[in-house]
């Protein structure tokens, strides 16, 4: 069991916030993609990359940017599942059949259904399902493809541009597979209620069946549920994928691979990786308590020190039990202190984990003990010296 001791020769400098992790390795990985990133869901923790922030062509993958705007305009009432939209001849032959390039066959003049076009678009990664969308809700594919810039900013993808929504190539058309896993991060996380439509496996439309291109959604106890494969020649073939297992998910993302094959292959023998090699620990539940502090001249002797937020960690499975937790404040702490106040830090290491530091408040309240209490307790301290409290260790949870 790791070590939890109060620590009262160290300053505390402010607020520390979480600090996300790139872990080291307990066993080296690396795939045969050009780029790639794998990260913990719930803690956001890096467990590896190769070119994480380097621009790149994100082909289909970026119709996951498309759906999250169809999502988020039906999750604030804007638009319907059941509202019908018209397919254009301009959508048809960019992105219909005589295009040559992914397709839910749909037919000028077609009157579809939105839940329709975002299963072509997700599960058949239609070209075409993509342009309807757009032009229905935008007015244009450029006009929708600005609509996407901004929302990107907003939903904190800090190096992507869209110029279209269906992810056809265009030198101005990029994303980082950083990027990509922040955007699955966000649709898994803001739209749980359509989620779902990327883990099914087929989709039928104009009487023409085609299955799912996600691999992993095939492999026996992967866990996969989504999200969204990508190819052009420039780009190579791409997966940004997520899984979950034992209840915990991880999300990857990866492109630039030599083909179908490979893309299969090197992405399941990433996640596989992740989940053997690395876990989580949950130190601290949110509000829960560290430890006590000693106050000086308070109307309280000493206060609860607690965690804001639910502490999870997440490290290498073969240093689980080396994790170290320290609190470390400046003690004994003045009164008054407000409840909610920073009073300290948690300092968190282990081995093959960069150190975290995350702030710790006050769990309570402490008044300014009244004239007579103070004097009290200054001669105390001049006749008997300060009384300084023991650190009782107390096993992290």
């Amino acid at each position: 069991m790791s070590t939890l001791s109060r620590n009262l020769s160290s300053a505390f400098v402010g607020a520390i916030m979480f600090a996300v992790p790139t872990l080291a390795h307990a066993q080296a990985i690396d795939i045969a993609a050009r780029e790639y990133i794998i990260l913990d869901f719930q803690t956001g923790a890096v467990l590896d990359s190769k070119q994480p922030d380097e621009r790149m062509p994100p082909s289909s993958m970026s119709k996951l940017m498309t759906a999250y705007m169809v999502f988020d305009a039906v999750k604030a009432g804007r638009l319907s599942l059941d509202d019908e939209m018209s397919v254009s001849e301009n959508a048809w032959k960019i992105g219909g059949a005589a295009s040559g390039g992914s397709t839910m066959f749909l037919n000028p003049n077609d009157k579809v259904k939105v839940s329709s076009l975002l299963r072509g678009m997700i599960i058949q990664s239609g070209n075409d399902a993509c342009i309807v969308l757009a032009e229905n809700l935008a007015g244009s594919e450029e006009a929708f493809a600005e609509k996407m810039n901004a929302k990107a900013k907003e939903i904190g993808l800090i190096n992507s541009h869209f110029m279209n929504a269906t992810g056809l190539p265009h030198p101005e058309h990029y994303m980082t597979v950083r990027d990509l896993t922040v955007l699955a991060r966000r649709i898994i996380t803001d739209f749980p209620e359509f989620y779902s439509i990327y883990s099914e496996t087929n989709f039928t439309y104009n009487g023409i069946t085609q299955g799912n291109r996600n691999p992993l959604l095939y492999k026996v106890g992967s866990g996969a549920d989504g999200l969204k494969t990508g190819h052009t020649e420039a780009a190579g073939y791409g997966l940004t994928a997520s899984a979950i297992r034992n209840g915990r998910r991880l999300i990857l993302a990866a492109n630039g691979m030599a083909s179908i094959k490979a893309r299969d292959e090197e992405t399941s023998k990433l996640m596989d990786w992740g989940f053997r090699e690395f876990t989580n620990r949950n130190l601290f539940a949110a509000g829960e308590k560290v430890t006590d502090a000693e106050v000086w001249l308070g109307d309280k002797a000493t206060i609860p020190l607690v965690t804001k937020k639910e502490l999870v960690v997440t490290l290498p499975r073969a240093q689980a039990q080396t994790i170290s937790v320290k609190a470390v404040y400046d003690g004994p702490l003045p009164a008054p202190i407000t409840q909610g106040a920073d009073v300290g830090k948690l300092v968190i290491d282990a081995k093959g984990m960069e150190q975290i530091q995350v702030a710790i408040s006050a769990g309570e309240g402490v008044g300014r003990l009244g004239l007579i209490g103070r004097l009290k307790a200054a001669a105390s301290y001049i006749f008997v010296g300060p009384q300084k409290p023991v650190a009782s260790p107390a096993a992290a949870q």
